[in-house]
């Protein structure tokens, strides 16, 4: 005898993953647009001010990210910045000591984002879990 069983089982406690290459074209167009607005309000002296907003970026659309989408959206964040934000605009250089302590910080802040999205999903999923 076939017994049927639903295969969905209803809904999942905790929220699928985004797929990486969607995650990496959110990443492409906001840190552009974001680099964009902050040259166009005169801002791009400061590339301090950039990389706290583009950090600020990858932390929050690595938020729904497998962690491996980590590394890509750091180095996405980290073409804008060092392409669109640092002089001489529009070239892609690398001086080691400021770009490697930059993409270290943008690889940080998209891996925290990770992280404390993956724990804000497990407690809520949690309490949805335990709630009698």
């Amino acid at each position: 005898m076939v017994e049927w069983k639903p295969m969905g089982g209803g809904p999942r406690p905790v929220p699928d993953y985004a797929a990486a290459p969607f995650v990496w074209a959110a990443t492409s167009v906001v840190a552009l647009a974001l680099v964009t607005a902050l040259n166009l309000l005169d801002l791009h002296g400061d590339p301090a001010l950039d990389l706290a907003v583009l950090s600020l970026t990858a932390a929050l659309v690595s938020g729904g990210a497998r962690l491996t989408a980590a590394p890509g959206t750091a180095l996405l964040c980290w073409i804008a910045l060092n392409g669109f934000a640092i002089p001489p605009m529009g070239r892609l250089t690398w001086t080691a000591s400021d770009d490697s302590g930059r993409l270290a910080c943008l690889l940080a802040a998209a891996v925290v984002g990770t992280l404390v999205a993956r724990l804000f999903h497990a407690r809520a999923a949690y309490r949805r879990i335990t709630r009698p």
